[in-house]
Formats: C-alpha cells, sequence, structure tokens
C-alpha cells in the first residue's frame, strides 16, 4: 500500500487543493492512504476522516521555533512557535509522534543538530519538494539517527500528489495499523526530487511571504 505522508489543504495559508480534491487524486494515483498535515492546522482531518475511499492518518506540520515539525497520530491542534522539545512534549500529549520535516530544507528545516540533539520519534527522509542533494542527506541523516523514517510529497496542488510516498504492507486496514507499522520500520521510503530552478522560485516566494508575514516563520 502506497502513502503519501505529507500533504497540504486549502487549510495551509499556502495551499490551494480541496479536501476532495486530495481524496480524489489519492484514489487517481493508486494511494491507500494519506496523511493531511497543514500548516499549523488540524481542521481538514474532520471532513476526511471517514471519506471511505482511502485511509488517513491524522497529522499536522508544526512550526517550531527551530523549523517544521510533522506530528502523525494526533487529537487535537499543536502550539505553533514553542521549542522544539515543548513541540514534541505537545505531540505526545496529543497522541502522537513527532518527525523531523524535511531536515536539510532552507527557510524551514530543523537543520542537522536540531534533528541529532532532540528525541524525536523519526525523521522524514524523503520529501519531493526537497532537491537531490537534500533527500540524499536526509535519508543518510534518518539511517543514521535509526528512527523511523517517512516520505511525502509536501503537496500544496492536486497534480504533485503522490511523488513522495512510503510503501506499507498491504494488509493495513486503518489508520492506527498504518501508524504501528511506520513506527515498527515496515515500510520503504520513494520520492521525486525538486529542480533547482523550482527551489530557487521556492525561495524567492518564501522571502517574500516571510516579509509580509512580519518575519514569522510559517
Amino acid at each position: 500500500m502506497k502513502a503519501d505522508l505529507h500533504i497540504h489543504s486549502e487549510f495551509s495559508n499556502d495551499g490551494v487543493s480541496t479536501v476532495k480534491e486530495i481524496i480524489d487524486t489519492a484514489v487517481e494515483k493508486g494511494l491507500g492512504c494519506i496523511a493531511i498535515t497543514d500548516h499549523n492546522t488540524f481542521e481538514a482531518y474532520e471532513l476526511v476522516k471517514d471519506n471511505g475511499k482511502v485511509l488517513v492518518i491524522p497529522g499536522i506540520e508544526v512550526s517550531s521555533k527551530e523549523g517544521h515539525i510533522l506530528a502523525y497520530g494526533i487529537d487535537r491542534d499543536i502550539p505553533r512557535g514553542l521549542s522544539v522539545d515543548d513541540t514534541i512534549k505537545a505531540i505526545h500529549e496529543a497522541g502522537g509522534v513527532a518527525f523531523a520535516a524535511h531536515p536539510y530544507r532552507w527557510w524551514s528545516g530543523l537543520g542537522e543538530a536540531n534533528t541529532l540533539n532532540h528525541d524525536f520519534d523519526g525523521v522524514e527522509a524523503l520529501n519531493s519538494r526537497s532537491v537531490k542533494g537534500s533527500n540524499r542527506k536526509s535519508e543518510a541523516l534518518a539511517r543514521k539517527i535509526g528512527k523511523p523514517i517517512s516520505a511525502g510529497s509536501d503537496a500544496h496542488t492536486p497534480p504533485y500528489i503522490g511523488d513522495g510516498y512510503v510503501e506499507f504492507p498491504d494488509d493495513i486496514s486503518s489508520w492506527q495499523e498504518a501508524l504501528e507499522a511506520l513506527m515498527a520500520k515496515r515500510v520503504t521510503v520513494h520520492s521525486k526530487n525538486r529542480h533547482v530552478t523550482d527551489t530557487l522560485r521556492y525561495g524567492i516566494k518564501s522571502i517574500t511571504q516571510w516579509i509580509f508575514r512580519g518575519f514569522k516563520r510559517m
């Protein structure tokens, strides 16, 4: 079973996909499981949890003080702007697990030191919006740490959904079983890579948005 564990909907301030478009695209692309990980909001999950087509792991991408952290299996919103340790603690209190998102992503990644020096439950090893070199380093870092790994497209529009994914055993029948398989390392990870030119455009866009947000992280 293929599962894209990093997707953004229109509930993210930089996303455009409706939850219906996400579900329909996931089905079209043969995904059996997804996680909608909007920036600092859990809102989409309530709309898709009983869709009857694909399994949905409850998730969110939290903006900590040092960078983005993916939370899976949570039951509530996680406050933004906390320290890395306090963000991880809040995710655990919400019943979830904390994964360092795209560690080497310029602008929003935690960086190698933060990923190594904090007690994450896992690491996002591959992300299709990261360049090849960053993905290579992220996967190597994840293997070095030895904890569970995830992968996802980080799609903000429907066409990119499924460009990054993990592959679960085919006998998974619930999001809880999917999360258990993830934490038991019963997955393989796969992803496309973003071209350098797209990354430059992303950097210019991010800086512009950062200025208009009053120099605050997304």
